[in-house]
C-alpha cells in the first residue's frame, strides 16, 4: 500500500517539479498516531521557497483527486528538504561531493556502522568520505549498497 502511494504520487508530481525547474528530492507516506501524511520534498540550486512549494502542493492535489490512490484521509505536505537534506539516489551523492555527510551502513566497516565527514569522492560504487577522528583524518571507503541512509551533515 504504502509503496503503491509513493510510486504514483512520484509520477504525478515529477512532470510538475520539471515543468518549475525543481528537483524531486522524496516521497513518504507515514502514519503518526491516527493521522496519515503525504510529504513531497523538492529543491532546485538556489532553494524553494514557501510559494513554490503551494504551487507544487495545488497541482500536486488536483491530480491526486483524480487518482485517487490513498484510500484514507491525509494530509498533503510539501517543503523542502532542509539543510540535512537526504542523499537517495547515487546522483544525490555526486552533487554533493566535498561537502560534509552523514552516513549509516547495514554491517560495520572498519568496526563502525556509521560515518560523518567530507564525502571527498563517489563513483557510484564507491562512497569515499574522509573523517576527524580525534587529531588525525582518516578516509574511509564504503561500498554504496552497504549504505543504510545518507544526509548532508550541518557543520557549525
Amino acid at each position: 500500500m504504502t509503496e503503491h502511494v509513493i510510486t504514483v504520487t512520484e509520477e504525478l508530481v515529477k512532470p510538475i517539479a520539471d515543468e518549475m525547474n525543481l528537483e524531486l528530492v522524496d516521497v513518504e507516506f507515514t502514519q503518526e498516531g491516527n493521522n496519515f501524511f503525504l510529504r513531497v520534498y523538492i529543491d532546485s540550486p538556489r532553494g524553494v521557497d514557501i510559494e513554490e512549494c503551494g504551487v507544487v502542493s495545488e497541482k500536486l492535489s488536483e491530480q491526486l483527486d483524480k487518482q485517487d490512490p490513498i484510500e484514507q484521509p491525509y494530509f498533503l505536505e510539501v517543503s523542502s528538504p532542509g539543510a540535512e537534506r537526504p542523499l537517495k539516489k547515487p546522483s544525490d551523492f555526486e552533487k554533493v561531493v566535498g561537502k560534509q555527510i552523514y552516513m549509516t551502513t547495514y554491517e560495520k566497516i572498519d568496526g563502525e556502522k556509521s560515518f560523518e565527514g567530507k564525502l571527498v569522492n563517489f563513483d557510484g560504487e564507491t562512497v569515499v568520505v574522509e573523517q576527524k577522528v580525534k587529531t588525525r583524518t582518516i578516509t574511509v571507503e564504503v561500498p554504496y549498497d552497504k549504505v543504510a541512509s545518507a544526509r548532508l551533515a550541518v557543520v557549525f
